[in-house]
């Protein structure tokens, strides 16, 4: 007779990612993977599994701290890019974003997402459209209060100009990978951006 096979414990800590051990763990890790994936594979191509498996969770906890995925990408997209805009002098606002762009981590994710997640989200989805349009309300109206200009039309079109620049950044960086871009130390590449945007959006020479 074989001998008996142990029966598994069932209080035996399973195999897997490790999960967050308390609720504002879980929520950073859900808004981490979030950013990562959405900014890889867009709102529509991201799932709410790939979230939680990214994150280490089950996907009940993601519904219980988010609601669905809407919020979740509102939350985790339209959130840290507010945070950046409003995190300081608002005349830094500029200087703040191409470091939290130009920022990487371990596996070049961390704070590189801003706004890619909005761009990459593109399509007829009312939760990327949504987000994007409060981004693009946020951080004009910020840009356009350093122009100096009393005229608010022009003010807007240079703030929109500086704001397709970022962004133009941002593809570049992230999809086309330029070599120049991505070999260019951040300071570098914030000093030149800087300096021209100071042109863009001082007052203009009517001589």
């Amino acid at each position: 007779m074989k001998p008996e096979r142990p029966r598994p414990d069932p209080d035996a800590p399973t195999a897997g990612p490790p999960r967050p051990r308390d609720s504002s763990a879980t929520r950073r890790s859900l808004l981490a993977a979030a950013r990562e994936l959405f900014a890889t594979d867009g709102y529509d191509g991201t799932t709410v599994r790939a979230i939680a498996e990214r994150a280490g969770v089950n996907q009940a906890l993601l519904f219980r701290h988010f609601g669905n995925k809407e919020q979740l990408f509102a939350e985790a997209v339209a959130g840290q890019a507010l945070d950046v805009l409003h995190d300081g002098p608002p005349q830094e606002v500029l200087r703040r974003t191409l470091e939290a762009m130009l920022a990487t981590g371990p596996d070049d994710s961390a704070e590189s997402t801003l706004f890619f997640a909005a761009l990459r989200s593109q399509g007829n989805t009312e939760a990327a459209r949504t987000v994007r349009a409060q981004l693009r309300e946020a951080y004009g109206g910020a840009l356009a209060a350093l122009v100096a200009t009393d005229d608010r039309a022009d003010a807007e079109l240079r703030a929109d100009l500086t704001l397709a620049w970022l962004l133009g950044i941002a593809l570049l960086r992230r999809v086309i990978h330029s070599d120049a871009l991505t070999a260019a130390e951040p300071e570098t590449v914030i000093g030149h951006v800087v300096r021209a945007t100071d042109a863009l959006l001082g007052p203009v020479d009517s001589t």
